[in-house]
Formats: structure tokens, sequence, C-alpha cells
């Protein structure tokens, strides 16, 4: 495949080993500098675009590939506001994209388990949920995607969850059982660690996921970019997982 890459940063320089030990062609690189390049016969070529910018980039970047008739696999979180706007686009035949707020195999793995969990928890409602996300100081948007996605698939199977928030410094996270409080934390270089805490008077239940590494994004990233190949629409990891 040929593969172009938007957001030439950390990630991007992973996707391009992992795509290239995987035997894809990297057709275009492309970052803040040479935007103006989605317009380049390159970036036209590519199969597929990976994109892992930043929040107030990620829809620009998508839409210019759109013109350009390059189908995009997008990590980029923190730019909720505008996918209902480009998942319309993609219903319509005008644009590809799969999207997701964490491409790791594990993570998805997790929210299976995560799910199930919050569904037997609808027979004990003396259990209180909370969560905690840890991310490397550069992550500017909080909470993360992934943590939100989390979140969300609790509220999908809860009787007696209707949503999230991020607490106030001074609450404590088993405050509020109508809401998870989700915390957040930004130190050093960590990937990335997911906690959801069942709380209980007499017990607690813990499910933490902690990435070691950047490379299981940027594998599943590639994996996604295979996947989608020859599809058109709005997709997730979901879709590739066939949850």
């Amino acid at each position: 495949m040929k593969i172009a890459i938007i957001g030439y940063g950390r990630m991007g320089h992973i996707i391009e080993r992992i795509a290239q030990e995987r035997g894809h062609h990297i057709c275009a690189r492309i970052d803040v500098d040479n935007i103006d390049d989605t317009d380049s016969a390159e970036f036209r070529k590519a199969d597929v675009a990976i994109e892992f910018s930043r929040p107030e980039a990620a829809a620009d970047n998508v839409l210019r590939a759109f013109a350009a008739g390059v189908p995009v696999v997008s990590g980029t979180t923190g730019w909720d506001g505008s996918l209902g706007e480009i998942r319309e686009m993609c219903r319509k035949g005008e644009g590809t994209l799969f999207h997701s707020s964490n491409f790791s195999i594990g993570v998805w793995l997790f929210r299976a388990v995560n799910r199930y969990l919050a569904g037997l928890m609808n027979r004990f409602p003396q259990y209180i949920p909370a969560m905690e996300e840890v991310h490397h100081i550069h992550k500017l948007d909080h909470p993360s995607g992934t943590a939100i996605t989390i979140a969300e698939d609790i509220i999908s199977v809860s009787d007696r969850i209707d949503g999230w928030k991020e607490p106030d410094d001074t609450e404590k996270s088993r405050k509020g059982a109508a809401v998870i409080p989700i915390s957040h934390e930004r130190r050093g270089e960590v990937p990335g660690i997911h906690t959801v805490v069942w709380d209980s008077v007499v017990d607690s239940i813990t499910l933490t996921h902690s990435a070691k590494s950047r490379e299981g994004f940027a594998l599943g990233a590639v994996m996604a970019a295979e996947w989608l190949k020859g599809r058109k629409g709005f997709f997730t990891m979901d879709d590739m997982m066939d949850l």
C-alpha cells in the first residue's frame, strides 16, 4: 500500500517505521510546515492517509484528504465536535474515515471486558464506578479520548449511569452515582494508563490497561489502514474487530 502520514511527530515516525516493516511505501509526509502538500500529486497517490496531529488541526486535515480523494485513518482526539459533520459526509459518499480514540488491540480487549463488567453491575447498585487516566505531559486534551470512549461503553450498558464528568479537585472519586467521575494526570512520558474502579463499602474491583509504549497504537493504526483499503464510509475499531 501507499500510505501518506499526516502529523510527522513522534507517532508519525513510529507509524512510518512499522508501515515500512510491514511492506508499505510512505508516499507523503505532511506536517504543519507543508500542509499544502495535501494537494500534491504524491499525496493523491496514497491508498490511505494516517492522521495523528492536534485537535485544532484534525478536522481540516481530514477534509483536505477527502478533497484529494484519499481515505483517512485518524487517531487524533479532542475534536469530537466536528465528527458528526464528517460522519455525514462519509454517509453521503464524500469521504472515508476510520476514527478511533485508541488503536491498541489491548485497549479494545480492555473495552470488551469493561462492557461485560458494567453490564453485570446493573445487578449490584452498591458498586459505584470511577475512572482515572494518566498520560504524558505533551497531551493537551483531557479527559483522554480513550477515557471518554471507555466511559461511554459503561453508559451504553448501564441502567443507572447516564453520563461522565471531570471531578473538582475537592471531590473524591466515589461521589456521584449517576455519572462517572474521570480524573486525569499528566506526567513524564507516560504513553497511557486507564483505570476503572467499581467501589463499594466492603471492597473494590479494578480494571487497568497500561500501555508500555506508543508501538501498540501505531501498529493498530497501520492495521486499520490495511483493513480500510477498498472500503467506503465511516468506521471504528468495533467494525474492524467485528464487535
